[in-house]
Parts: C-alpha cells; sequence; structure tokens
C-alpha cells in the first residue's frame, strides 16, 4: 500500500517527528479556514499528554495511519504535506453524504459552531476507517456492528454497563460502537435520528455523524477557532497524537476528496495499540436490537457518560478506535462461501418508470461461483450511468447490496427524476475485476389520459384583438390530476387534421410575434394548466385550438372572431 499511495509515515518518531511537521505547517498557514485562538498560543496543544487515567475513553487505540506525502522540491515550498492521492482520497458515497448532510444540519441548528465535514471526515478515518470501508447497507447502516475494545480497566478505562449490552452486547462493561465510537452512555446522550427511521443507531452512519457533529460543538465551540478545534478534537480522545493524526486528515482531506462506491474504501492498517493486524474494528452481532435512546441534552454529566462541559474537552466523550476485545465477541456475520466468479441477470426484467415515480420492476443480479453454485454474502455495487435524475434512495448514484438468498441481490429503491429517457443500470463486483452486469432503464413522460376546460364559457373576440378570457383545461391519469404533463397546444384547421392553421387566433412569442404552435406547457401540481393569451388577426369565422398531451389525451376548444354587430339605424 505504501508503494502504491505514497511514503507512508510510521509509528513512534518517525510518526511524531513529521506529523508535528504537517501540524506545523498547518498552524503557520493557520488551516484555511481555521482561525488562531484569541488567547494567542495553544498550550491545549503543546502540553504534556494527559495521563490516561484521567481520560473517560480510557485512551484506547485508534488507527494512526497518516495520509500520503509528497516533496514538492520547488524553491520556498513547505516539504511533506499532504498529498491528495487518488485512493486514500476516496470516501465512499454513503459515508460521505452522511458528513456533508450532518453539516448542513449543524449549519442550520448551530451556525456558530462553523463545523467542516472534512472534520468529521477526518474522525471517521481515525476512529473506523470510514465504517470499514463504506460497508454499510442502502440505509447506511454497517452490516455488523463495529465495536471498540471491552472497557474493563485492562490498558483501558474501566466503565461498567449502562446500557445492558444492547449497543455493545456487553452487560459487564461497557465498548465504543459505530463508525463514530460512541461508548453507550455518551450516545445516551448525543445520539440523534438522522435519517428519519425512527431510532437513534449508534451503528447507522448518518445518525453517528450528525452526534459527533453536535458533540464536537459542545458548549459552544466556534470550530474555525482553532483553540475550540483543538478542544473538540480532544474530547474524542485526550492524547496529543490522536490530535495530530485527525488534524492530518482534516488537512488532507481540505485539499481535495472525491467520492468512491460503497464497500470499496482503502482500509488503514496501523493502530495506535501496535498489537493488531490492522483488519479494523471488530465486528459483533449483539442478540438484543437497541431501542431509540434519549434524547440529547445539555453537555456535562456522569463519569463516562454525556460530553465534557468546555473546559474539560476529553470527559466521558467517544471511546477511540477499536482493537480485539479481552471477552470473545459473537459469532461474526460469516465470510461468502466461495470467491464470486461471475455475475448474471435473476430476472426482474427491464426497469421502467414515469417522471417522479418509483420504480415498480428492479435489477436482480446472482453471484456465482467458478463452479457455477450461488455465492451468498457477496457485495454487489450498483451504480447509475448516464444523463439522468434518476436517483437510488438517499438521493445516490450508488450503493452496495449484500446477497442473499440463492446468491441473489435487488437494486435498491429507484425514484425517477423529472429527465425522460434512457440510462444505464451498471453491477459490479466488489474487490473483484470480473465483467460487469448493464440493465437499460428508462424514464418516460408524465401521461394523461383525459383533458377537459375548467369552464364552459364561450370564446369570443372581434377581428385584430384579443379574447379576454384565458383557456384553462387539467388533466388526469386514472381519474387522478396529472402533474407534470406535456402539453402541446396548437391551432389546427380542422378537428381531425392536426394540421397548423396559418390563419386567424394566434399565441405571441417572447419578441411578440404570431405563433400558432406552443410546445413547452405543463400542467402544475393540481394538473391544471392556464395558456397564455390568445390574439386574433383580421380574420373572421369559427376557428379551432387542438390540445394534445403524452398519453393520448386531446381537446379541441372552438375560437369565435366576429365584427361586432353595426347600432340599429
Amino acid at each position: 500500500m505504501a508503494a502504491q499511495f505514497g511514503r507512508r509515515l510510521r509509528k513512534g518518531a518517525t510518526t511524531t517527528a513529521v506529523a508535528a511537521v504537517a501540524v506545523a505547517a498547518l498552524s503557520a498557514s493557520q488551516a484555511p479556514g481555521v482561525a488562531p485562538a484569541a488567547t494567542g498560543g495553544d498550550a491545549q496543544a503543546s502540553g504534556p499528554t494527559p495521563p490516561s487515567g484521567s481520560s473517560a475513553t480510557g485512551n484506547s487505540p485508534y488507527f494512526t495511519d497518516l495520509p500520503p506525502l509528497n516533496s514538492p522540491n520547488k524553491p520556498g515550498a513547505s516539504p511533506h504535506l499532504p498529498a491528495v492521492g487518488p485512493a486514500e482520497a476516496g470516501i465512499p458515497a454513503t459515508v460521505l453524504a452522511a458528513y456533508k448532510q450532518a453539516e448542513q444540519a449543524v449549519a442550520a441548528s448551530d451556525p456558530g459552531c462553523r463545523i467542516p465535514w472534512q472534520l468529521l471526515a477526518a474522525i471517521g478515518k481515525v476512529e473506523s476507517g470510514q465504517a470499514r470501508g463504506g460497508r454499510v447497507d442502502a440505509n447506511g447502516t454497517t452490516f455488523s456492528p463495529i465495536l471498540g475494545p471491552v472497557l474493563n480497566g485492562v490498558g483501558f478505562a474501566n466503565i461498567s454497563d449502562t446500557d445492558n449490552g444492547a449497543y455493545d452486547g456487553d452487560r459487564t462493561h461497557d465498548r465504543a460502537v459505530g463508525p463514530m465510537q460512541f461508548i453507550p452512555s455518551t450516545w445516551a446522550t448525543w445520539g440523534q435520528d438522522a435519517n428519519n427511521d425512527g431510532r437513534k443507531d449508534p451503528n447507522n452512519i448518518y445518525d453517528a455523524a450528525l452526534a459527533a457533529a453536535k458533540y464536537l460543538c459542545a458548549g459552544g465551540r466556534d470550530l474555525s477557532v482553532k483553540e475550540d478545534l483543538d478542544k473538540a478534537i480532544l474530547s474524542y480522545n485526550r492524547s496529543r497524537e490522536y490530535l495530530r493524526t485527525v488534524l492530518s486528515w482534516f488537512e488532507y482531506y481540505k485539499r481535495g476528496t472525491h467520492q468512491v462506491p460503497d464497500g470499496t474504501g482503502v482500509l488503514p492498517a496501523e493502530r495506535s495499540d501496535s498489537g493488531s493486524d490492522g483488519a479494523g474494528p471488530t465486528p459483533a452481532a449483539p442478540a438484543a436490537t437497541p431501542g431509540p435512546s434519549p434524547s440529547p441534552t445539555a453537555p456535562g454529566g456522569s463519569t463516562g457518560g454525556p460530553a465534557p462541559a468546555p473546559s474539560n474537552p476529553g470527559t466521558g466523550g467517544p471511546s477511540p478506535d477499536p482493537s480485539k476485545p479481552t471477552t470473545p465477541p459473537p459469532t461474526p456475520t460469516p465470510p461468502p462461501a466461495a470467491t464470486v466468479f461471475g455475475i448474471e441477470n435473476a430476472g426482474g426484467g427491464r426497469p421502467t418508470a414515469t417522471a417522479g415515480e418509483d420504480f415498480a420492476v428492479l435489477p436482480k443480479v446472482r453471484a456465482k461461483s467458478r463452479s457455477g453454485q450461488s455465492v451468498v454474502g457477496a457485495d454487489l455495487v450498483f451504480e447509475i450511468v448516464g444523463g439522468t435524475d434518476a436517483r437510488f434512495s438517499g438521493n445516490r448514484t450508488t450503493a452496495v447490496v449484500r446477497t442473499g438468498a440463492g446468491g441473489v441481490a435487488v437494486a435498491p429503491a429507484l425514484k425517477a427524476g423529472e429527465k425522460t429517457g434512457d440510462f444505464t443500470i451498471r453491477v459490479t463486483v466488489v474487490g473483484r475485476a470480473l465483467p460487469r452486469l448493464d440493465y437499460a432503464a428508462t424514464v418516460t413522460p408524465r401521461e394523461a389520459d383525459a383533458l377537459a376546460r375548467t369552464g364552459d364559457k364561450e370564446l369570443t373576440t372581434a377581428p385584430s384583438s384579443e379574447f379576454a378570457d384565458q383557456v384553462e383545461v387539467k388533466a388526469t391519469f386514472k381519474g387522478e390530476a396529472a402533474s407534470g404533463v406535456a402539453v402541446t397546444a396548437t391551432m389546427v384547421t380542422a378537428a381531425d387534421v392536426p394540421a397548423e392553421n396559418t390563419l386567424g387566433p394566434y399565441f405571441k412569442d417572447a419578441e411578440g410575434k404570431p405563433v400558432r404552435t406552443l410546445t413547452e406547457l405543463k400542467t402544475g401540481a393540481d394538473g391544471l394548466l392556464v395558456l397564455p393569451k390568445i390574439f386574433s388577426d383580421d380574420q373572421s369565422g369559427t376557428f379551432l385550438l387542438r390540445l394534445a398531451t403524452e398519453g393520448g389525451a386531446t381537446l379541441t376548444i372552438e375560437l369565435k372572431v366576429a365584427a361586432p354587430e353595426a347600432p340599429p339605424a
């Protein structure tokens, strides 16, 4: 990995020294967008590391991998600044969406905090490797829980169970949970329901990212101020090495990132405990399903629970990153039974939907082994390709789905946008360079099967004048108002002949010139459409206006042009 993505920083003296250079460069530039502390100096960042016993998090392990480095070798250039690498800069689509959603939510509820989503990304990288490289389902929930070490006082804090094992599966001691690694007692205070599913789930990246954002903003912090930024980061883990690691990723992500499909993010390899195999957080599957946690309250509270007051960062904060537990966890989710050798169409038909509606038919894909057997537990990437605004649930263009019974995975819920036409749903296998599977999908225009005037008043005017009343019609489809339906209005020569009439009534274009066909009309939300004003030339007689919609509905309206009757002699 080091050879591919650039020179990797190592632990110990080398890590500390080079990280210090990165942080020094960050401080020298004031970390674009981060203001210096009003009091001057940075005692919080420059002082000695607090003893392990003073932190409610127990200074648990976290990932120590740092961003790739480059040496610009330009006169006057700062050496060893983080450089955006093609892989390390990639953040899984759902994880990235959760960070940005949390930033927007806090910007609305607490604008003075000024939290950037890149800070959440930096902490998410250090805490869980961006939810194990984005191994989340269509709703943003990890495929299996991400658990930190047992906080039993052996190398970490001693925090007795506070959730009866509901979140971490341990009824004796607490463990940090989820992609942002909250201990249960802290989650009880800061847990959020950001995806509006009625649950506050620490294993859901949307919920966890918003909880982390609100936690970091505790006590009225302004994260554009360096001192407040440092305090917020240290409230997660009271370690100066942790602070430097997060700041390095923070600066790195601010220099540029890109979205990658869920499940394909780069996994970190190095942890601060030095004794792990680097495989990432320990998965477990607690039998109990956690219910909604209490609503958040103000910072402060019991040991190991609520978040810190601003004057004492770190107390009760989210536990740092995962390591192997000292007690055996429940059996983890088994890996696929066999290596995926190919994927094939498992049925479902051609996906087609009307603009703005859900696709009723979705692609079904079967993963198979070399011998043709079904592979259960394989991760498949579904990707929307082409010029369309159709989106999977969560407004995403990519999603990872794990194969289930029969080795089959079904595409996530898909909704058509307003852009009509064909596009492609592409399916690939995570981590395997195998032939892709493409499905042609279509978004059809909105339709109406009936069209009628809303009034019955006769439409009349004199030659070289204008009609006083505008034409209003309503489109319906299967008896319901049809919104967004395209309508064409044409002055025709006869009811059964759609040829345009070059004489008689007309509309006007933007320059005031006569036009007798309008093609860019659409019904409103209630299915109603009011036509532009209609004018008459010097011709008298009865003329016809024909309206036609997508779906085949038509309506012909009479327009009468007659000279006023002469007054009696």
